[in-house]
């Protein structure tokens, strides 16, 4: 007679069957023919573990064992001829004993097996694939040839980092990993003596000869030689200027990780990240990778945690990430920066120039550096009036009109800190922001000199007083000095400095007149203004 096998249970899948040589992990019942049973796997809570057609086991078990895959079931009937014969086991088997095994099989492998590779997910796009000594993040669950699973980083919610080739890992898994791309999937069957060996794993409960499978998903990858890496995506054609140390950047960003897990954006704030950059003030990665840029670039900055939040992260930001961060620059200006003045036209007869106190109406556009309207007289319908260098406009406008003549049309180009500063206009001009005006000038009337409010255009009255004090009560009170001025300036006699409220200039040189405050003048407060000057002189 010889070995009797029956097929309990044959799994769908069948990658490999056993061949005399190979290494066996299995449970077994073994019973007589009468049921009662002899020994058990199950009892013992391991395995049996053994190598196949080398005489390690009875004749008949070497037999049966041929041809079995993982998680097939027989119900093997052993001749005693095949089993112990006629002398049996002392105590357990009696002599001439026909054996019935129930054999489970649980794993395989052969002393020639090397790491099995098997990709099931590979992008498209792979720029880069795991070497020696590059550093991985990836997910995975482990499990055992027949299935169990030992181990898996989704149920701790967090992904295995660690070196590759340097011998952090078993050398099945430092093998495996190398060649993947940061998203392909792969399993990777490893044989005992390339993971855990004749012992084991006690912490992961994984027995001693097991072979292992991982399935595996790689998230991110970088080396500690990195450097950050640049790719443009928009250059302007026209590019002025290129940012460098010390400059305040005003820029969009979208930050990503490797897998496009999206962590963090500036989009979704509405409003730009503004910083120094060369500085320090921004990871190490940002600060060298917005250096060189033109305003109205896009770029994406590649950034391996050494120069970005290193092994313990941030936020959102997993320890040991590589950062991608697609930015839009939006301007950028240094706080050394004056105001910038380009003439686009200049009239030919141009001789009268604006000065300080000089009238001014003109027309303006006023816009971002991006090119973002913010304001313009051409809508409303009418010119802007100001008086030049009073501070009726921000400091960098009363600059960028100076010296200009009737007809001119220039481009101001403002930078912050001469503009309207770190706080903006709410809803308006955003904080730090360089503003850029296309003006033309419309119309100059030309201003006092400086420190008068106003001026006779020929001889002064020698009788001055008397002519202001109109009802020759000695004193002269406002509404009167207020009348005198205004008929002057009617007849033409006098001239009051352009583009202030006449009510204030004439209350201004009142009092200036009016030394005890009591609000009246009197001849002798005159007087003493008029030896000082022949002119009405205003302090302001």
């Amino acid at each position: 007679a010889d070995v009797r096998v029956e097929r309990r249970f044959v799994p769908e899948s069948c990658p490999r069957a056993v061949r005399p040589g190979d290494f066996v992990r299995y449970h077994y019942l073994g019973a007589f023919p009468d049921g009662s049973r002899f020994d058990s796997s199950y009892d013992r809570g391991s395995t049996f573990n053994v190598f196949v057609g080398k005489g390690q086991l009875i004749a008949g078990m070497d037999k049966a064992l041929v041809g079995m895959c993982v998680n097939e079931r027989r119900f093997v009937k052993i001749p005693p001829k095949l089993a112990y014969g006629s002398e049996g086991v002392s105590g357990v088997i009696p002599p001439n004993a026909v054996l019935h095994f129930d054999v489970l099989l649980i794993d395989l492998w052969n002393s020639e097996d090397e790491v099995q590779v098997q990709t099931y997910f590979r992008p498209e796009k792979c720029p880069r694939t795991v070497q020696v000594s590059d550093f991985v993040r990836y997910h995975y669950n482990g499990t055992f040839l027949d299935g169990t699973l030992f181990d898996s980083s989704h149920n701790r919610m967090r992904t295995y980092d660690t070196y590759v080739g340097i011998g952090w890992l078993i050398p099945g898994m430092d093998q495996g990993l190398l060649g993947m791309c940061v998203g392909e999937k792969r399993i990777i069957t490893i044989p005992p003596f390339l993971a855990y060996g004749e012992e084991g794993d006690g912490k992961s409960e994984i027995p001693g000869q097991a072979s292992l499978v991982f399935d595996v998903v790689l998230l991110d990858l970088h080396n500690p030689k990195d450097g950050i890496t640049i790719e443009n995506q928009h250059v302007p054609e026209s590019c002025q200027r290129r940012s460098q140390t010390g400059d305040f950047l005003r820029y969009h960003y979208n930050g990503t990780l490797l897998d496009g897990t999206l962590f963090d954006s500036s989009y979704s704030r509405n409003r730009t990240y503004d910083t120094y950059v060369g500085k320090g003030y921004v990871i190490a990665g940002m600060d060298e990778g917005l250096l060189g840029v033109c305003t109205g670039e896009k770029r994406r900055i590649i950034i391996p945690p050494h120069l970005g939040y290193g092994e313990e992260g941030r936020g959102k930001i997993p320890g040991s990430a590589v950062l991608i961060f697609d930015i839009h620059v939006v301007d950028f200006h240094n706080p050394s920066d004056s105001v910038s003045i380009t003439v686009n036209y200049k009239p030919s007869n141009c001789t009268v120039l604006s000065k300080k106190g000089d009238y001014l109406k003109y027309h303006y556009n006023a816009s971002l550096l991006d090119g973002t309207l913010l304001d313009s007289t051409h809508s409303l319908g009418k010119t802007y009036n100001i008086v030049l260098g009073f501070g009726q406009v921000v400091v960098g406008m009363d600059m960028g009109l100076q010296d200009m003549c009737v007809g001119e049309r220039r481009t101001v180009i403002i930078p912050p800190h001469l503009g309207y500063g770190e706080a903006g206009v709410d809803g308006e001009v955003p904080g730090s922001a360089v503003l850029v005006f296309d003006i033309e000038l419309l119309e100059l009337v030309s201003g006092l000199p400086e420190g008068y409010m106003f001026v006779w255009n020929g001889e002064v009255s020698p009788n001055l007083f008397e002519e202001i004090d109109q009802n020759h009560d000695g004193e002269v009170l406002l509404e009167e000095f207020s009348e005198y001025i205004q008929a002057q300036v009617n007849s033409g006699k006098g001239k009051l400095a352009p583009g202030f409220d006449f009510e204030k200039i004439v209350k201004n040189m009142f009092t200036n007149q009016d030394r005890d405050g009591n609000g009246k003048v009197t001849a002798e407060e005159f007087k003493l203004k008029d030896q000082e000057a022949k002119e009405e002189h205003d302090e302001l």
